[in-house]
């Protein structure tokens, strides 16, 4: 929207949905690409590829801005055939092919990273991550200059509408929230096992997961899994949640044990709302969470440790407040969405100007 606003023509570019009614209210162009975050078949994704091609070669942008490894690589690849004079392109994470150890994910790796190299290269050509670890990642496998990286700490969040309740919640159990897509990576078996492991100890307390699973991830959790530890009374499974500003408030605890993030929004929305976090010692967590400071840290894929920040939570109100006091200045000073919205035009600036 600061774009649109500042003037320029926007013209979004996504898989088909619903979404798409709502950005014509706003004033914004959009058009569907149909796009199969699965498909392997050569032909279809020469087809996708092509329509990129003819689309920039009819619209002419000044910029291509694209978000997603895939849409980095295609979006960028079919902006340099059609002599697109600047490309941006944001990675919030390192996808399914680098943090999977499938031998699928394997075999697509060295492929995958050959075509990065292409898509990224070129001296108007801006890369956008969202943690130092990523940054770090990316310089070390050659996949673009160091000098072509700009690091701008995640997406942001509105500090307007992500806010603390007015009055403590004093009702009922405790309640604990992990918020995510529902992927094994996020650390949703660890999640689990915590909570049979805390609900065995007798402790008075209410796990909740909000989320669905990813039908075109590999990763994704079962959904008959979901339906399964509901039925045991193991986590209440919420599925869709539209507000996530009244889910936070509601809540006492946020938890996120994931094994890797690009920047957790998740994490940032909930602090923002004075919560207390839980995650793990990984890139793009550890960028929202100082251990003992904001939150707690616990090394991933430990659900006994996980239980055990935990239920030291549950057990002290005045580190809960404290710690999610904490959490809400950070996110003032350094996620605000205004921040993130500045830097972002920052590239743009430096590269139109």
């Amino acid at each position: 929207m600061a774009v649109h606003e500042a003037g320029h023509d926007v013209l979004l570019l996504s898989p088909p949905g619903d979404y798409g009614g709502k950005f014509a209210e706003l004033g914004l162009r959009w058009q569907p690409l149909a796009m199969d975050r699965r498909s392997l078949n050569l032909l279809r994704e020469f087809v996708v590829l092509w329509r990129l091609f003819r689309l920039f070669q009819f619209e002419r942008p000044e910029l291509v801005h694209s978000f997603t490894i895939k849409c980095t690589v295609y979006g960028s690849l079919a902006a340099r055939l059609a002599r697109v004079p600047t490309r941006i392109n944001a990675v919030t994470g390192m996808g399914y092919v680098f943090s999977s150890k499938d031998v699928r994910a394997r075999l697509l790796r060295p492929v995958l990273k050959v075509m990065l190299r292409i898509a990224l290269g070129g001296k108007r050509a801006r890369l956008i991550l969202q943690n130092q670890d990523d940054v770090i990642l990316f310089e070390r496998a050659g996949l673009i200059e160091s000098t072509h990286v700009r690091m701008i700490r995640g997406s942001g969040v509105d500090c307007l509408r992500f806010t603390p309740p007015a009055v403590p919640r004093d009702e009922g159990p405790l309640r604990v929230l992990l918020a995510a897509r529902l992927l094994w990576e996020k650390g949703i078996g660890e999640f689990v096992e915590a909570a049979r492991a805390l609900h065995a100890r007798g402790v008075a307390v209410k796990f909740l997961l909000a989320g669905v699973p990813d039908a075109g991830n590999p990763a994704a959790v079962p959904e008959a899994a979901l339906h399964k530890w509901a039925a045991e009374g193991v986590v209440e499974w919420l599925g869709h949640v539209e507000d996530m500003a009244a889910l936070f408030r509601s809540m006492d605890i946020v938890v996120l044990p994931s094994y890797r993030e690009g920047l957790p929004k998740s994490l940032i929305e909930a602090a923002a709302c004075g919560l207390p976090l839980v995650t793990c010692d990984t890139a793009g967590c550890r960028e929202v969470v100082t251990h003992e400071v904001d939150g707690l840290l616990v090394p991933p894929r430990d659900a006994e440790a996980l239980a055990v920040a935990i239920q030291r939570l549950l057990d002290d109100a005045a580190l809960r407040q404290r710690l999610g006091q904490a959490a809400r200045a950070k996110v003032l000073t350094e996620f605000d969405e205004r921040i993130v919205i500045e830097k972002t035009l920052a590239v743009y600036q430096e590269l139109l100007n």
